[in-house]
């Protein structure tokens, strides 16, 4: 008797316990030897084990039956894995399919990614990861009818939102959010992972653009004692913190290049090495990346790896801008006034509505949570007058002309640019002087100089 048929002999006598044992998976590969490995792995689990050796066969199954997951290898004689995905999304099963690719060849995963797969494995099967990918798809709980509520807006383009962050949810494919400041990205990636079978694990945000680069490779991957100086014990960085969830990566566009080559290699194997180790170690992380900058142009002028790129923007999701929710505006900002009133009876007056409806939000719905809550410490008698908004002038020369000080992101805009050239000019533009005289440090100083585009002239020192 051969371990497989102990396996299951043991597992129908009930001696095997498992999650759900209700639960089947259908595994495809022509490969006898490795069909099993993996039914042996997957009964130890607790699980029903169904087999196909090609394509057809699966096909077919998966016609027949209902499978709570299918495992399929890449290449088989009669066509390939991807047929099988295809097949599970042209038909709407209910199916997480993960796909066993050759070493190496993240152009397949990828692909397959795209294609609808819920997650795949590299040869040379780690069965560490074969059973963590299995617990991970079978936990996936069904989409909550309430999460979407809490990105606001009716119109197509926020509809359009919604039913893909759904469909990704359930995916372990990586998520690339794109669109402007405020327009919701984190909340977009909070609502991925509330959706996922992730939900219950860890959830590591990360703000690339707030990491000094000397300690990246330390806060990302983590660090043995002794591996430089003030490493008195062993640190996990992001990556193990969030081993088994997912990890956020904002303001991607921030990361720099000797850092996207190391990140790079992670995707493609799994693993880490802390700094000052010898070893790696495995890690089972989801990866969702966002960024207000134009990913696609950063890569054309080179600060930004194409094939790091590629692998990150495997489903993109585009934030719509407030702009583009016109229609929507004043039922967004009610709900967002019956959020901040705390109980008390407080309303927008007509003309309060028609003057955010017209206006343009640069700074999007955290620009309008910010007007809305500035508003109703200004109101009165419980109204929301225009003029409370403070996003029209007080007095107008003539009608429709409005004052150099509105709207008021851009008059701050420049009153921050007259504070900053003004200091760095006393300084003769070193900018650790000029941060030190107006109390920034120096990084938020260049983050804000290369933000309102003011640039050092040739030759600027700034050593201290």
């Amino acid at each position: 008797m051969n371990m497989a048929d102990k396996t299951k002999r043991e597992f129908q006598s009930g001696s095997v316990k498992g999650a759900a044992l209700q639960q089947s998976v259908l595994l495809v590969d022509d490969e006898p030897d490795i069909l099993e490995l993996l039914e042996m792995t997957l009964l130890k689990m607790g699980l029903v084990v169904d087999k196909a050796a090609c394509v057809q066969e699966a096909l077919a199954k998966l016609a027949a039956n209902r499978y709570d997951l299918c495992l399929t290898d890449m290449r088989m004689p009669d066509g390939d894995g991807l047929e099988v995905v295809k097949y599970i999304a042209a038909h709407s099963l209910d199916v997480p399919v993960a796909v066993i690719t050759a070493h190496g060849n993240m152009e397949n995963a990828i692909t397959v990614l795209k294609a609808g797969a819920f997650d795949y494995l590299a040869k040379p099967l780690s069965l560490e990861q074969l059973r963590t990918l299995v617990k991970s798809a079978l936990s996936m709980p069904q989409p909550s009818p309430s999460a979407d509520k809490l990105l606001l807006g009716n119109a197509p383009a926020m509809q359009k939102v919604r039913d893909l962050i759904e469909r990704v949810a359930r995916s372990q494919a990586p998520v690339y959010i794109s669109g402007e400041s405020g327009s919701g990205k984190e909340l977009a990636a909070r609502l991925i992972v509330q959706s996922g079978p992730r939900s219950d694990q860890p959830v590591i945000a990360v703000n690339c653009g707030a990491i000094p680069e000397n300690l990246m490779e330390s806060e990302f991957f983590g660090y043995k004692k002794g591996a430089f100086t003030g490493a008195d014990k062993d640190r996990d960085g992001f990556f193990q913190a969030a081993n088994g969830g997912t990890l956020f990566l904002d303001e991607v566009a921030d990361l720099p290049l000797t850092m996207q080559v190391k990140l790079l290699r992670v995707i493609q194997e799994k693993r880490v090495r802390k700094v000052g180790s010898t070893t790696e170690e495995p890690v089972d992380v989801r990866l969702i990346s966002a960024t207000h900058k134009d990913l696609a142009e950063r890569v054309k002028s080179g600060q930004f790896r194409q094939d790091l790129y590629y692998r990150l923007n495997v489903i993109p999701i585009q934030m719509p801008s407030l702009r583009e929710l016109r229609e929507d505006i004043a039922q967004i900002a009610q709900q967002v006034l019956n959020r901040l009133r705390a109980g008390v009876p407080t309303r927008f007056s007509d003309e309060a509505l028609r003057v955010l409806q017209q206006y343009d939000f640069p700074g999007n719905v955290r620009e309008l949570e910010n007007i809305i809550e500035r508003a109703l410490a200004l109101c009165s008698e419980g109204v929301i007058a225009a003029e409370d908004l403070c996003l029209s002038p007080v007095e107008q020369a003539e009608v429709g002309e409005r004052t150099d000080k509105y709207p008021l992101p851009a008059y701050l805009d420049r009153v921050e640019k007259e504070a900053l050239m003004e200091a760095l000019q006393q300084t003769n533009f070193n900018r650790t002087a000029a941060a030190k005289l107006i109390g920034l440090t120096f990084r938020t100083m260049r983050y804000r100089m290369e933000r309102l585009g003011i640039k050092s002239p040739a030759g600027a020192d700034d050593a201290d």
